[in-house]
C-alpha cells in the first residue's frame, strides 16, 4: 500500500471513531473523498446510523467526479432503509476506492466491491485492515459472535480495592480520571451494571459535563429485579434509556413496575445461580448494542472475566491503600492455577491527574 493511501485511511478512520456510541446497531464508518492531492469530502455515520459515512462526505464534496472514496469498511450493497452506499458512489462519478476492511454482514459480504467493479472503479482493498478491525470490534462482534464487544473497567486503590470496609468509596480516584470515565462512557453504546452497584450507589449512569446529544442505554443484571423502585434510573427511564435483565422467575408486579415507568424488560436465562452472562450479551447483541461499557460490580465483573467476554479492560489505579479489610474489586473468580487466569496485552498506560490508566486487550 502506498503512502498516500495510508495517509488518507488514517484520517478517514480518525473521523470514524467520532460515530463511537452513537451509531448502533450500524457500523461507525469514516470516509474521505480526495481529488488532485486536496480533501474534498469528509464524512462519518451520523447518529442513529444514518445518513452513513460516505453520503455525508459525498454531500460535502458536491461534486466528487473523478476523485479516490477512502472508506474504513466495505461500502454498503443492499437496499435497507436507505440506498447503497456503493451506488452512490457510482453515481458522483468516484473512479477509485480504497476500502480498509471487508464487511463481513450476509447483505454485503464482498458484494459492494463486486457492485464498484463492475461499474469500472478501480478498489484497493485492506488497507490498514488491522486497525479498522479495531475500530470496528464491536460491529464485527455483533455480526460473528452474536453479542456485543465489552469493555470493563475497574478503579482500584493500589492494593486493588474498591471500597473501605464499611462501603466508603467515593472518590477513590481523581478528577480526571471520573472526566475520562464519561468519555469513555460516550464512546460505548451502553453502560451496564449488576444489581449490587445499582442498589449501593443508585447511579445515574449517563454522560456528562460533554455536551453528547446522545446518551447511552443504561443496563442493570438484576435476577430479583430486587432495585429500589424510587432511584435515579427509574425516575429517568422515559428520558434515557434503561433495560432490566432479569430471571425468569422475577416477581411480576416488579416486571410491571419497571416497565410502567419505562425501562424496557429482558428476560434471561439463569446459570449457577445467577443470570448467564452468554445469554445477557446475546440479548443486548439482539436488540442492536455493539459496545458496551461494564462498570462493575465485582461480581458482574467477574463473571464477565471467567466466561471469556470481556474484550477490553480499562484500570485506573490511585495512589491510596486501603488493605485486606477493603472491598476487592472483583469477586471469587475459582482461579487454582495461573495458566487458567484471563490475561490480557497491554496497549496503553499513562499519569491521569494523581492516577494512572492502563488499558488492556484481550
Amino acid at each position: 500500500m502506498s503512502q498516500t493511501d495510508t495517509r488518507y485511511m488514517r484520517l478517514a478512520l480518525s473521523l470514524g471513531r467520532r460515530g463511537h456510541g452513537n451509531t448502533w446497531p450500524n457500523p461507525a464508518v469514516g470516509c474521505v473523498l480526495v481529488r488532485d492531492k486536496r480533501v474534498i469530502g469528509r464524512g462519518w455515520t451520523q447518529p442513529g446510523g444514518r445518513p452513513h459515512g460516505e453520503v455525508m462526505a459525498l454531500a460535502q464534496a458536491g461534486d466528487a467526479r473523478g476523485a479516490t472514496a477512502y472508506v474504513t469498511l466495505e461500502p454498503c450493497a443492499h437496499h435497507g432503509k436507505t440506498p447503497p452506499c456503493a451506488q452512490a458512489l457510482i453515481d458522483a462519478g468516484i473512479t477509485r476506492v480504497v476500502v480498509a476492511l471487508g464487511d463481513p454482514d450476509p447483505r454485503v459480504n464482498g458484494g459492494g466491491v463486486q457492485m464498484l467493479r463492475a461499474a469500472g472503479i478501480e478498489v484497493v482493498t485492506d488497507v490498514l485492515a488491522d486497525e479498522a478491525a479495531r475500530d470496528h470490534i464491536g460491529f464485527l462482534s455483533r455480526l460473528q459472535l452474536g453479542r456485543p464487544m465489552v469493555t470493563l473497567k475497574l478503579a482500584n486503590s493500589f492494593d486493588g480495592r474498591i471500597a473501605t470496609a464499611t462501603g466508603e468509596s467515593q472518590w477513590i480516584t481523581g478528577a480526571e480520571a471520573r472526566r475520562y470515565v464519561h468519555a469513555l462512557r460516550a464512546r460505548h453504546d451502553a453502560v451496564m451494571v449488576g444489581a449490587g452497584t445499582a442498589r449501593a450507589d443508585d447511579p445515574g449512569l449517563t454522560v456528562r459535563g460533554l455536551g453528547v446529544r446522545r446518551q447511552p442505554v443504561r443496563v442493570v443484571l438484576s435476577r430479583h429485579l430486587d432495585l429500589r423502585l424510587d432511584c435515579q434510573l427509574s425516575r429517568s427511564a422515559r428520558d434515557v434509556p434503561v433495560w432490566l435483565c432479569h430471571g425468569a422467575k422475577a416477581d411480576p408486579n416488579l416486571v410491571d413496575a419497571w416497565a410502567g415507568m419505562g425501562a424496557d424488560m429482558i428476560p434471561v436465562n439463569v446459570r449457577l445461580g445467577r443470570l448467564d452472562p452468554v445469554a445477557v450479551l446475546q440479548a443486548l447483541g439482539d436488540k442492536g448494542l455493539t459496545r458496551v461499557f461494564c462498570e462493575g460490580g465485582g461480581a458482574l465483573a467477574a463473571s464477565l472475566l471467567m466466561a471469556g467476554l470481556v474484550d477490553e479492560l480499562v484500570g485506573f489505579t490511585a495512589g491510596v491503600a486501603l488493605g485486606a479489610e477493603g472491598r476487592p474489586s472483583l469477586a471469587a473468580m475459582g482461579v487454582e492455577r495461573l495458566a487458567d487466569a484471563p490475561r490480557f496485552r497491554l496497549v496503553e498506560t499513562r499519569a491521569l491527574g494523581g492516577d494512572v490508566l492502563h488499558r488492556w486487550r484481550r
